[in-house]
């Protein structure tokens, strides 16, 4: 028995409507909503299966950008992107896992709807314009522009250091070692002078209301947390070594960007909804 194409593509449907949204939870709806309208199809006029789900995706997860864009608008303190456990492997596919990056998709959030659209269609996915125009609503030449716009946004504030996969552990573990310190020093160590902490509390939990900047701050921070009753864990989330801290009053996820050999960037979510998609690894391709 043939395989629906759905399902035969889901993984990759996904991975599209998550880095147009960054949050699994509205990837998930997105796919529901595809699916249902993909149930209605009548498949003997859908010449290229694939295509037409990835379009489908794409303008539902427009609406849903849109509707998205002015919620957030009231969202207290920082946004940050829904945190995924994956499988280490996607690690190995550095364009996938710089696409699902925790610092990239963060970066994405400060493109329009139709500017992140088309960036994700045609950089990530590699698209013809041609497709991209399709599932957009858009001509070729007006994605060309789109996309190049987009591109030099992105390539303005994305944090472009590529590290080896057991250098980028090397240094979690590092700091899980400094965490259970609690000593400022050995924090400091492990940090770039000039790290930036973003934390995502939702207003739910403790968290920064604005980014934190310099390492005398973040470690001052760090080190106050009480962690006496929590456990602190490596793990892979958005195909790159993570930290995943979990507790009785609640749990955090941080990801980290590092460069020569020390942390640049953290990136700290504690808001409990973006924390339930964390028991199993999504899966992800492209």
């Amino acid at each position: 028995m043939t395989q629906d194409p759905f399902v035969a593509h889901r993984s990759l449907l996904f991975t599209v409507a998550y880095e147009m949204l960054g949050s699994a939870a509205d990837a998930e709806d997105v796919l529901q909503e595809t699916w249902l309208r993909w149930s209605g199809v009548d498949r003997a006029q859908v010449h290229d299966p694939r295509a037409y789900l990835v379009r489908a995706v794409t303008r539902q997860s427009l609406n849903r950008m849109r509707a998205l864009s002015r919620r957030r608008e009231d969202y207290v303190g920082e946004w940050l992107p829904e945190p995924l456990l994956t499988h280490p492997d996607v690690a190995d596919d550095v364009e996938l896992a710089e696409s699902v990056s925790i610092a990239l998709l963060t970066v994405l959030e400060t493109l329009g709807p139709l500017q992140r659209a088309v960036f994700v269609l045609r950089e990530v996915f590699a698209m013809p314009y041609e497709e991209v125009g399709e599932a957009v609503g858009k001509t070729p030449a007006a994605v060309r522009q789109i996309a190049r716009r987009a591109r030099d946004h992105v390539a303005a504030r994305q944090p472009r250091v590529t590290v080896s996969r057991s250098e980028h552990k090397a240094v979690v573990d590092r700091f899980v070692a400094a965490l259970h310190t609690g000593r400022i020093q050995d924090l400091l160590e492990v940090m770039a002078p000039d790290v930036v902490l973003i934390a995502d509390g939702g207003g739910i939990t403790a968290a920064a209301l604005a980014p934190v900047h310099g390492a005398e701050l973040v470690a001052t921070m760090l080190a106050g947390t009480d962690r006496s009753a929590s456990e602190t864990t490596t793990v892979y989330l958005n195909g790159a070594p993570a930290v995943r801290i979990e507790s009785a009053a609640g749990g955090a996820t941080v990801s980290l960007v590092i460069a020569n050999g020390r942390i640049t960037r953290i990136y700290a979510t504690s808001n409990p909804h973006k924390l339930t998609r964390l028991d199993r690894p999504a899966d992800l391709t492209r």
